[in-house]
């Protein structure tokens, strides 16, 4: 496990939770020059989390033997539940408070198609979101692990090509001429093979720990993010990005060991999928008590960390060894058929 990366997981949610407040409570008219950073960069933690996705499902699997229904049952197991479960409260939510939600609709037609993270309108007309809005990102994430999962059927040697070759007919071929949902023709894709690179990197031991050398790689990629827009967001976005991903990792001996930040870590999935929903509560209650949003914020804060406390503990990590239990004793209960050779 790399301390660093937990620790650069949990940041990267919390730069998400302070984006999408600007958005939430203040459409992202933002006030002040942290206020516009946020608005302008906050989304940059969605690039880092795909580029720690590539590198962590890289040094996960290399030189091991996987079927690919394994794998991707472990990914199903680990993702869905969580997202399920909040995805169902997202919608209970707009079917209670829809008319006091801004751009928010809901149809039972696509709430389906978001469990399955599919791509489609949303019914507020604002773009291919789901019910949970910010369960875009896995949209991605599924369609990568099913990439990855099926590259298991070639050899090792030809693994990661496939993957590569695959993400790059998706993006290139198949989202351009209408095969697949434009969704896909996005540069973002691209930022998983940018943390495989970086895990290959690693294993290779090329990756050198120090201290000034990744701290001023910290500030080049911190001025280019900066400096530089989503238009191209590859280039503009995930480029920097995995640069902060590199210099975390050359940084680890200053994590290395560290508790909190592991448990930070831990809980940034479920941060990132609890928060707009606590968002959504404060900026109701600001709006129907006239508070300052700011003090909402502040009280939001500490229940989206709770919360996503309890979720981990009792949902994710619960329920996936639980579910990984009860597939382990169905295994062992199945019985073993031996096929015999009948001469005719």
């Amino acid at each position: 496990m790399l301390y660093s990366l937990q620790a650069l997981r949990a940041f990267a949610a919390w730069v998400v939770v302070c984006h999408h407040f600007m958005q939430i409570f203040f459409d992202f008219h933002a006030t002040g020059p942290i206020g516009q950073l946020l608005t302008d960069r906050g989304a940059v933690g969605v690039d880092i989390f795909f580029v720690i996705s590539g590198l962590v499902i890289y040094l996960s699997t290399c030189d091991k033997t996987i079927e690919p229904r394994q794998f991707l049952l472990n990914r199903a197991l680990r993702i869905i539940p969580a997202y399920w479960f909040y995805t169902a409260l997202m919608a209970a939510l707009l079917l209670a408070f829809s008319q006091w939600m801004p751009h928010q609709a809901f149809t039972w037609h696509h709430l389906l198609l978001s469990m399955f993270f599919v791509p489609a309108e949303n019914p507020g007309g604002y773009g291919l979101y789901p019910t949970l809005n910010v369960g875009w990102t896995l949209n991605f994430e599924m369609f990568f692990y099913l990439l990855f999962g099926l590259a298991f059927l070639v050899r090792q040697r030809h693994h990661l090509l496939l993957v590569t070759a695959a993400l790059l007919l998706v993006g290139e071929v198949l989202g351009r001429v209408g095969v697949l949902s434009r969704f896909y023709n996005n540069g973002i894709i691209y930022e998983f093979l940018l943390g495989i690179a970086l895990g290959v990197a690693y294993r290779r031991g090329l990756v050198r720990e120090g201290l000034w050398l990744p701290l001023a790689l910290l500030g080049v990629a911190g001025c280019a993010l900066y400096h530089l827009d989503a238009s191209q967001r590859l280039l503009h976005w995930g480029v920097p990005s995995a640069m902060i991903v590199l210099a975390f990792i050359a940084l680890e001996p200053y994590f290395q060991g560290n508790r909190l930040l592991k448990a930070l870590g831990d809980c940034s999935y479920s941060v990132y999928l609890i928060h707009v929903l606590v968002l959504y509560a404060g900026w109701f209650a600001c709006q129907r008590l006239h508070l300052n949003p700011y003090l909402v914020f502040a009280l939001c804060v500490p229940s989206i960390g709770l919360m996503s406390w309890f979720s981990y503990r009792w949902l994710e990590r619960g329920l996936y060894r639980r579910m990984q239990a009860w597939l382990a004793a169905r295994a062992e209960q199945t019985p073993a058929f031996a096929l015999s050779r009948v001469k005719y």
